[in-house]
């Protein structure tokens, strides 16, 4: 699936794909794009994403680790014509998020074929560490 690029607010020139909605619409929205490192995926913390604790929710920050595993492998091989499914992910936790903290995500394909991707990356708030996370992904091609 194509990403679209945004056009206004603080992640203008980033790539979204407004045709995810739980990622979109309710859990993000998450942002992409490709800079001088390589592939990079973010988004604001706001107050929908915290817990009763004051911090990121775990469930946002797999989530948005699960949106960044598709981020950091989209050029790697990828056409218009599949798309992928995440068939393995772990995650370890090492700090809080909070709201207002700049969240981003980075990593590495580290392995795979023509169907299967093996990605790991790390995530952070205003630059700390706060989840390490490793998944698979199965590409898969639209039926026509």
């Amino acid at each position: 699936m194509k990403p679209t690029i945004v056009t206004e607010g603080e992640f203008e020139g980033w790539k979204t794909w407004e045709n995810e909605p739980f990622e979109y619409e309710s859990a993000g929205p998450f942002y992409l794009r490709e800079d001088d490192q390589g592939m990079v995926a973010a988004f604001r913390a706001q107050r929908k994403h915290m817990n009763a604790g004051g911090v990121m929710h775990g469930g946002c920050l797999m989530t948005f680790a699960d949106f960044a595993l598709f981020a950091i492998a989209h050029d790697n091989g990828n056409d218009e014509d599949s798309y992928g499914v995440t068939v393995a992910f772990t995650s370890e936790f090492i700090a809080g998020a909070l709201e207002g903290e700049y969240i981003e995500a980075r990593g590495e394909v580290v392995g795979g074929g023509r169907s299967i991707q093996f990605v790991r990356g790390l995530i952070t708030a205003d630059g700390r560490p706060v989840l390490n996370f490793s998944g698979t992904i199965k590409k898969r091609h639209k039926k026509t």
